[in-house]
């Protein structure tokens, strides 16, 4: 066994990237406070060729040293667009016939090992919250249901980054069909 080369994981070029399709799956950012988790959002979006990020409130905008340190380029490949309200970005994504989801310990939300994803062809908005306070309470009754990781230890919560790659791929598994 070998690693491989750069060269050889054959790439898309930024060009290639941005008129490649798209997974129909779009982030949104509700007042993350740190730069890096704006960053891994990019680099997670790029990965898995999600179709944009709205980045609200608080949240970073590139180009900010933080989001271009983490994001190594995804900055420059995922579309995104900037929301002053979390509720302007989930009416867009609603608006566009989007199921939107909030990754959120609430008194209704779903175990992401329950959670089946619903068929939609207009595709899935994936909403992450602040570090501290979680999502905005205004949006919960926007939205079309909330989505938890079940989590074992003392803490409470893992980094909006970790979550963020979490969700995204099981996502993308289930829509793909991959058998769990």
């Amino acid at each position: 066994m070998r690693k491989l080369k750069t060269l050889e994981l054959e790439r898309l070029s930024t060009d290639e990237f941005k008129a490649a399709s798209k997974t129909p799956i779009v982030l949104i950012l509700d007042n993350v406070r740190s730069g890096l988790n704006v960053g891994s959002a990019f680099r997670t979006a790029d990965a898995f060729a999600l179709q944009s990020i709205l980045l609200c409130g608080i949240t970073a905008t590139p180009p900010h040293r933080e989001i271009l340190k983490t994001a190594i380029g995804a900055s420059a490949t995922v579309a995104w667009t900037y929301f002053e309200k979390v509720e302007d970005a989930v009416a867009r994504c609603k608006q566009a016939g989007m199921s939107v989801f909030a990754i959120e310990q609430t008194d209704a939300s779903l175990p992401l090992d329950e959670f089946v994803l619903p068929e939609n062809k207009n595709g899935y908005a994936l909403v992450f919250g602040n570090e501290v306070n979680g999502v905005s309470d205004e949006i919960l009754s926007e939205i079309d249901g909330a989505i938890e990781i079940r989590q074992f230890g003392t803490k409470h919560s893992l980094n909006v980054s970790v979550s963020l790659g979490i969700l995204v791929w099981e996502f993308w598994r289930q829509r793909s069909g991959e058998k769990k």
